[in-house]
């Protein structure tokens, strides 16, 4: 135990500030989160701060990506226990899941930290999100990519940032696929999550392969299936994605009647146009529902993953020239269910 953590600053509400009703980046180098973390929690780690970047994750591109993607890169992994990196609510999700698999291979424990307000608002859990990563980092002797985060009235949860699903509407809340965290902080302790779906502490342990897929690409249309969904406005006349990724219902299903909500009649439309078409999620162990048969023989199915994985996969794919069945199919870092 070398009792140092790297902490990488990325922005985000943890690192902002309250004016009046505006929520905005702090413009300073002064760590408000370190002076807080070592007020309540004492001062027996050391911290070395990177600041590469100062954003609203609302407004990340790639190119913010590649820097933070770069930073933590260039940490000499020998050196600490751990990493923490401080990230926006609103896009934590795609980052975390995006992390999870380009740096599956790392030998060290990286977490990812945030808070839904600012340090300086009483409800901010930020201190307490980062409390909990110390904690997680000192209590492992394995790599890959975390997230930390306290919802309402629960302990400080910690997930594999691959399972981690888009943040519950208006409250915020995260949680992993299924609600099975991988652990969370008990006491001052971290206490793995006894549950059969979770990966062992032997496998984390274990060598993972780097993943072949490093580069990302923006052009994919994304589709979240609801009622009267009309696919007929979804035409691609002067712009053409490389691929569509559709959102089905949680039963795996979409609508496969009618003309205009009609997801087959949208699906001839894409192939005439040479456009990949991804459907998620679907649970491989479920039954198929007789609206759903045969899709999945007519376009490429992200079978038991998050959605959130299935869209960080196939960009992944697309940017990195890559196939993306294959890549959607292959485990990097314990995304699979099943």
């Amino acid at each position: 135990m070398k009792n140092r953590i790297c902490v990488i600053f990325t922005g985000g509400t943890i690192g902002s500030r309250t004016c009046g009703d505006t929520v905005d980046l702090r413009d300073d180098d002064k760590s408000i989160l370190l002076e807080k973390y070592r007020e309540e929690y004492g001062e027996d780690t050391e911290f070395d701060e990177l600041r590469p970047l100062n954003i609203l994750s609302e407004n990340i591109q790639p190119s913010d990506l590649d820097i933070m993607a770069n930073c933590l890169k260039g940490v000499e992994t020998d050196d600490y226990d751990g990493v923490i990196i401080t990230h926006g609510t609103d896009t934590l999700c795609f980052t975390a899941n995006l992390f999870s698999q380009i740096f599956c291979d790392i030998k060290i424990p990286v977490v990812f930290v945030s808070a839904l307000y600012p340090l300086d608002d009483d409800r901010s859990k930020g201190v307490e999100n980062f409390a909990g990563a110390v904690t997680f980092i000192k209590s492992v002797n394995f790599g890959g990519v975390f997230v930390s985060f306290v919802n309402y009235g629960e302990n400080c949860k910690i997930h594999l940032a691959s399972r981690l699903i888009a943040a519950t509407q208006i409250s915020g809340e995260y949680e992993s696929i299924l609600k099975i965290h991988f652990g969370e902080v008990v006491g001052g302790k971290f206490v793995y999550n006894e549950n059969p779906l979770n990966p062992s502490i032997e496998e984390l342990q274990n060598y993972r392969k780097p993943c072949a897929s490093q580069k990302l690409c923006m052009d994919m249309v994304t589709i979240q299936a609801h009622s009267l969904l009309n696919f007929d406005f979804y035409r691609f006349t002067e712009v053409k994605p490389k691929a569509v990724m559709v959102q089905l219902y949680h039963s795996g299903t979409v609508c496969t009647e009618g003309k205009e909500a009609n997801f087959k009649n949208f699906l001839s439309y894409c192939k005439e146009l040479g456009i990949k078409v991804v459907i998620s999620t679907i649970d491989s162990k479920a039954r198929t529902y007789g609206s759903a048969l045969g899709l999945t023989q007519s376009c490429i199915a992200a079978y038991d993953i998050s959605f959130e994985m299935a869209t960080v996969k196939v960009l992944l794919a697309l940017g990195s020239g890559n196939d993306i069945e294959e890549e959607l199919n292959t485990n990097h870092f314990f995304e699979r269910l099943h």
